[in-house]
């Protein structure tokens, strides 16, 4: 046992599995056993491990300048070209971006500018945030306060209330719709919950709406054709903005540039992580259109100071990455070959649908779950996450590294540059581990007696 303080693991589980080296979409431990690394890391690893270009244009501009802050009007080349970069490719106006460390880091950083923008226009009682529930958006204590999920809560006493983050229902037709109801009289029914909660809640006191195009840590729930477009249409008509939440989506991983695209969203505000680097250097960006960004000038200038930011904010070598990133992601073609092997992924993922365990596949791109369930004919959950942490670690011993989500849901995300070979070996190894997975929850007799 060493002295760190494990992030989002059980104390009493630490040290299970110690990774000394990665090479491709493998990763190996210190026992010299291989892994396929079927989450990308955690949804990152867009390039895969040991990316000699990216090494490379690391080196470089560590040799070059290893560090240099962005505070009191002092820049540098590298961050500026990342920014003006970022500023052509998201589908936002005049885009500017905020450099922070995490998807947490700028998701708290929206926060704050938003609460900076609306005090600058006259508009002060407009500060409430619409989010999910089950939804993920971080651990910082206001990223925290934007996620739904109780594990993130319990214990640490999140500000959720004085932050004023309203819950819409999570569009999730296969755990939420009620008997008989269709996908459209789903989505109809979520839609006319969200409307009474902005007239409830009254639209002057909203900022923004967030959420993930798909969703990661929350299970990968893909909404039903014509949600967003419906709650789009309610933003637009009560002046509220809309964020999406790209951490995970961003940069290739549905198959196209954003989560966005993939899900019809037009987005005010936009948060980027993740694969902006392909992992191999922290970084994140809050996007916020010009009209925002203009607001805060003369803001600013009457304190003296845009009072936020981090001693790494736009960190060069960490621009460095993230630009040499989006140019491997340009130069091979990496969003087209994640739509097609994202096709091919869900081709053979659906051929689990018939097993005793399986009650949905989804997802869309290189972004699946396979939900593990007590009853296949009702959809009734596990009472508990113990049958997805046995998945786990049965994946583990066949060979694939995969994480259980919301419970008993297997989360796929493998890292882009996967080939359709590579995906046949996953396939069969979580095939091995589902059945193993299945005697054990024939031993522990869980199943429920209609399945």
């Amino acid at each position: 046992m060493t002295a760190i303080i494990y992030p989002t693991t059980n104390f009493k589980h630490i040290e299970q599995l110690n990774i000394v080296r990665g090479e491709g979409i493998y990763v190996y431990d210190d026992k010299g056993n291989q892994y396929l690394e079927g989450l990308a890391g955690l949804w990152c690893s867009a390039l895969g491990y040991g990316n000699k270009e990216l090494i490379e244009a690391i080196t470089a501009q560590l040799h070059t300048l290893s560090y240099s802050h962005m505070f009191g009007g002092r820049t540098h080349q590298v961050g500026m070209d990342l920014a003006m970069r970022l500023a052509e490719l998201v589908p936002i106006e005049k885009a500017h971006c905020f450099f922070a460390n995490s998807g947490s880091e700028a998701n708290d950083s929206h926060i704050k500018m938003l609460h900076y923008y609306f005090n600058a226009i006259g508009k002060p009682a407009k500060k409430k945030i619409i989010a999910l529930q089950r939804s993920y958006h971080g651990v910082t204590m206001a990223a925290a306060a934007l996620t739904g999920l109780p594990a993130n809560h319990t214990h640490f006493d999140i500000p959720i209330e004085a932050l004023g983050i309203l819950r819409a229902d999570s569009p999730h037709y296969y755990r939420g719709h009620l008997p008989g109801e269709s996908e459209a009289d789903f989505v109809a029914r979520l839609l006319a919950n969200l409307e009474q909660l902005i007239l409830r809640e009254g639209p002057d006191s909203i900022a923004a709406y967030i959420a993930e195009p798909i969703s990661g840590a929350s299970g990968v729930i893909v909404a039903p054709d014509g949600y967003f477009a419906g709650v789009q249409r309610l933003l637009q008509r009560y002046d509220i903005l809309f964020w999406s939440d790209e951490v995970i989506c961003g940069f290739g991983r549905t198959g196209n540039d954003f989560g966005a695209t993939t899900m019809g969203i037009q987005p005010q505000l936009m948060s980027l992580a993740k694969q902006l680097s392909s992992a191999y250097i922290p970084i994140s960006a809050a996007i916020i259109p010009g009209q925002l960004y203009e607001a805060m000038i003369d803001a600013s200038n009457a304190v003296g100071v845009f009072g936020h930011g981090y001693t790494y904010s736009g960190h060069p070598v960490a621009c460095a990455a993230a630009l040499k990133t989006l140019e491997i992601f340009a130069r091979e073609k990496l969003f087209d070959h994640a739509a097609a092997m994202g096709e091919y992924l869900h081709q053979e993922l659906g051929k689990f649908r018939d097993h005793p365990l399986v009650g949905e596949v989804r997802g869309r791109g290189l972004i699946a779950a396979v939900e593990l369930v007590a009853d296949k004919q009702t959809g009734a959950a596990f009472a508990d996450g113990r049958v997805g942490a046995f998945a786990t670690r049965a994946c583990l011993a066949n060979g694939l590294s995969l994480r259980a989500v919301a419970g008993n849901s297997m989360a796929f995300c493998p890292p882009l540059i996967i080939t359709r070979a590579q995906i046949d070996e996953m396939i069969g190894k979580f095939s091995q581990a589902l059945d193993a997975t299945l005697n054990f929850v024939h031993t522990e007799k869980l199943l429920n007696r209609t399945a």
